[in-house]
């Protein structure tokens, strides 16, 4: 019997200036073919294929390493070079010199915090230690993801939630376990994401924005005047961006500029109503934009730099948070109504829900304000509430697994769960749904790690995409044995 034919071949990608710096190594072993990639440094994701004979594999392996080569890729020795640090925003924050903001709770994560997301019956902050906790309203602690890297912000997709990450990759937050959704391409510097109907907009450090389907796969790229792009939102018409220069709108579809508005100072942070955008400005303002045309309905004027902004949902009140610990009230036509202290580090991301203001710091704060007229006008005279101190003592801290539970039998009910099986497209291993009742040839968002070709798993709910044509898992994931 001949012996198994074994080899490795290692390349790396590594530009000047902050460009690609990513490694790609082909394994051959007998029929099988194994591929490890990732940002150099990183242990990176391991996809692996076997073929009807050892020929068919080496003529694969030499495809693949055939193909990089071509893209700039070159032999290297793995450890050579060391990984890239990545852009993480500066702590710049002063002490506001304003009267103390009623403050109902707060939560010390335990490292500065970008992230955070207010649903209908929680609160998520995450922060850079790669920690995400989840929070009742009332300040208590019911959950704690642990993600590999900073957290650079939470996002809500309809039934979805997601957190960026600083190793590049977008994890989903919507069921038990995290599990990666999207990777970025190694040479993005990501600086902010959204999310909208399951395509991922991403701003980044050169002032670029990007693009990513449903099946993590690019669709275009645009370049601002400026750089430094804290501000991505999407909706269906379109991916409004803003960098150093201003805010620009880009269809949704295929990028195509549309309107470009510029700003005094550098945008900061971007909030999103139905058919408005609001930008904070490095230079102390708020601009309240319409989305048709970029054209400016009003302007709020803050003491210092805007970290953050949010509104009401009726458009009545617009806050925002400045580089001194402060945060602001105004009114729609551009009123300042009131500015107090957070005590506890400047607002990097904030919203507003149910009379409530509730911020992430520079201290790693998650806050809770009781933004109503009524305790404002108190605090303004000097009488705050109590304020609590949450702890999160006995929370299990819950990572991303590659694997998962496993069931032996089909869902005997509708109700039970859904089917879904991975089948191999070429390069890339899809997923579609097997279960009666839909259309077998759409495919599914599914987590990236787990998919293995020919296996199967039940899905507690797969939803079609509102856009249509495809459909997203959601939920608890089991593999079917």
């Amino acid at each position: 019997m001949p012996a198994t034919v074994e080899s490795t071949t290692y390349l790396e990608l590594s530009e000047e200036g902050g460009g690609a710096h990513k490694f790609y190594e082909v394994r051959l072993a007998g029929a099988e073919v194994t591929i490890v990639y990732g940002r150099i440094g990183d242990a990176g994701q391991t996809r692996s294929a076997s073929y009807a004979t050892p020929e068919k594999a080496a003529a694969a392996a030499a495809r693949k390493v055939g193909e990089k080569v071509r893209k700039g890729y070159a032999p290297a020795v793995r450890g050579v070079r060391q990984r890239r640090s990545v852009t993480r925003r500066q702590i710049v924050s002063s002490r506001s010199t304003a009267r103390q903001a009623p403050v109902l709770w707060r939560f010390a994560s335990g490292a500065p915090a970008f992230g955070v997301f207010v649903g209908e019956e929680h609160a998520w902050v995450g922060n850079q230690d790669g920690d995400v906790y989840v929070l009742t309203h009332d300040g208590t602690v019911t959950g704690r993801f642990g993600l590999p890297d900073g957290v650079k912000c939470i996002v809500a997709d309809d039934f979805w939630l997601y957190a960026g990450c600083d190793d590049g990759r977008v994890y989903d937050l919507s069921g038990k376990v995290p599990h990666v959704a999207y990777e970025i391409a190694d040479d993005v510097d990501i600086y902010w994401l959204d999310i909208h109907d399951g395509v991922l907009g991403v701003s980044d450090a050169g002032g670029g924005v990007t693009t990513v389907d449903h099946e993590d796969e690019f669709q275009w790229r645009r370049s601002g005047p400026g750089t430094g792009a804290w501000m991505v939102r999407c909706d269906d018409e379109g991916v409004f961006h803003g960098d150093s220069r201003g805010v620009a709108m880009y269809a949704a579809r295929d990028g195509a500029p549309r309107w470009s508005t510029r700003t005094e100072g550098p945008v900061l942070f971007g909030w999103q109503e139905s058919d408005e955008v609001f930008a904070g400005t490095g230079r102390g303002w708020v601009y309240r934009l319409a989305k048709a045309d970029g054209s400016e309905r009003a302007r709020y004027r803050c003491d210092a730099g805007v970290f953050s902004c949010a509104t009401s949902p009726d458009g009545r009140y617009v806050f925002a948070g400045d580089n001194h610990s402060s945060v602001y009230c105004f009114a729609a036509d551009g009123t300042r109504l009131w500015k107090l202290g957070t005590g506890c580090g400047s607002a990097y991301s904030m919203q507003y829900k149910d009379g409530r203001l509730y911020i992430v710091t520079t201290s790693g704060t998650l806050a809770c304000i009781d933004a109503t007229e009524t305790a404002v006008r108190e605090a303004e005279g000097g009488r705050l509430p109590e304020t609590a101190d949450i702890k999160a003592a006995g929370v299990e801290r819950v990572t991303p697994a590659a694997r998962v539970a496993t069931v032996t039998a089909v869902p005997a009910a509708p109700g039970d769960g859904v089917v879904v099986e991975c089948v191999q497209d070429g390069p890339r291993t899809r997923v579609r749904v097997v279960t009666p009742g839909y259309d077998p040839s759409w495919r599914v968002q599914f987590p990236k790690e787990i998919r293995t070709a020919g296996a199967r798993y039940v899905v507690a709910e797969v939803h079609e995409a509102a856009r249509g044509g495809f459909y997203r898992a959601r939920g608890e994931i089991r593999r079917l044995l």
